[in-house]
């Protein structure tokens, strides 16, 4: 059935509808595929005609997502640990809702530090203020909305020596405020505290577009940061080391760099960096299918004769339009150029535009060029 009236997550599936016409039709059509595969439904597990629920074990309301309060209560009610089985079983229970926290790390280090393989198990003072200190928090847990399509989304990043915070937001209906789509925070590892100021941005920018891929590849990305790493990865090609791999990693977002301007996001981005989750994995600088795509030295090509394709793509309230060029070894210039059917961002635009040119060219070797950066 169509994701734009069903819903289904393993066992839970849920129909959705704006109106009370339209959601009879779409429990029609629910049940009728139920029967046609013999499947049966617990009664005591259904509800019909609310406007919030839980899923997923979280609550989703036209407000936005929020913990579930059984699942708050269950921590609120946890006496303090006792045994290192315990500590993690209540840091797991805080694992699950880590984006609704901003300050976690912040909150439970000393409960974190008790997991340490030279720490002995000792409850102490601190670990106990900081259980409590846990727990008021959750009497009040923030909402976050899902993002509009349509909008573009503010991702405020700050970078240290030790460790990288990011809040991800977006403008409401107004325009003027804005709301929390995800919090999330990154303590480097021992090498990667190596990096040069340069180098631990791009690796920050990058860990957070695969962290929140599933936001940012729909969606223009305003980034905000002290440091503008958009200029040095897109406006000169890094044809080799780390640098070249994240380049060819975010060169599928649409993401923007914008001036500082707002102080509450980038405090709060700043606060983060500060305080990460003590997460230790290492950002991967391999990614799928990375034969696919080859760097060479223009040396290595200069004597060979090939087709250029040249390409560029526009998105905008007007509309989405792409176009290309290929340019024979004989200097030929065909031009080709299209309309696109459907909304996108800039970013996805111009693949559309490369892979037309690609399609209409028929050619199995040839050179590609967009902006200042070449692939072949």
């Amino acid at each position: 059935m169509p994701s734009k009236e069903i819903e289904v997550y393993v066992d839970d599936m849920i129909a959705k509808s704006r109106t009370g016409a339209e959601r009879i039709t779409n429990l029609q059509k629910l049940f009728e595929r139920l029967r046609k595969y013999k499947l049966q439904l617990n009664p005591a597990k259904c509800t019909f005609g609310v406007k919030s629920g839980k899923l997923l074990g979280f609550v989703v309301s036209e407000k936005g997502i929020e913990v579930d309060p059984d699942k708050v209560r269950a921590i609120l009610e946890m006496p303090a640990p006792n045994t290192e089985k315990e500590v993690r079983g209540f840091l797991g229970r805080l694992n699950y809702i880590a984006r609704f926290i901003s300050q976690l790390t912040a909150t439970c280090n000393q409960i974190f530090k008790l997991l340490r393989k030279s720490q002995p198990m000792v409850w102490n003072e601190d670990c106990q203020k900081a259980f409590e200190k846990i727990k008021q928090y959750l009497q009040e847990t923030p909402i976050l909305v899902p993002p509009v399509p349509g909008r573009p989304l503010i991702l405020y990043m700050s970078v240290l020596d030790e460790s990288m915070g990011c809040v991800l937001e977006q403008h409401d209906a107004s325009g003027k405020k804005e709301q929390a789509i995800y919090y999330s925070s990154k303590k480097f590892t021992d090498c990667e505290m190596r990096y040069s100021l340069l180098e631990r941005t791009c690796c920050a920018l990058a860990w957070v577009a695969r962290r929140l891929r599933q936001y940012m590849l729909s969606h223009t990305t305003w980034l905000v940061s002290k440091m503008d790493p958009i200029k040095y990865i897109f406006e000169k090609p890094a044809l080799t080391g780390r640098i070249a791999r994240w380049q060819m990693l975010l060169s599928e977002y649409d993401i923007i760099y914008v001036t500082q301007k707002a102080v509450k996001g980038s405090a709060l981005a700043e606060y983060l960096a500060h305080q990460p989750i003590e997460d230790y994995q290492s950002m991967q600088c391999e990614f799928p299918d990375e034969d696919i795509m080859t760097l060479f030295d223009e040396e290595e090509s200069i004597n060979e004769e090939k087709w250029t394709l040249l390409f560029d793509g526009a998105s905008n309230a007007l509309g989405h339009g792409i176009g290309a060029v290929l340019i024979s070894p004989k200097n030929q210039f065909i031009p080709f150029t299209a309309r696109l059917g459907f909304g996108c961002t800039n970013n996805v635009a111009e693949c559309e535009a490369c892979a037309m040119g690609i399609v209409e060219s028929r050619l199995e070797v040839m050179g590609v060029a967009f902006d200042s950066l070449s692939t072949i």
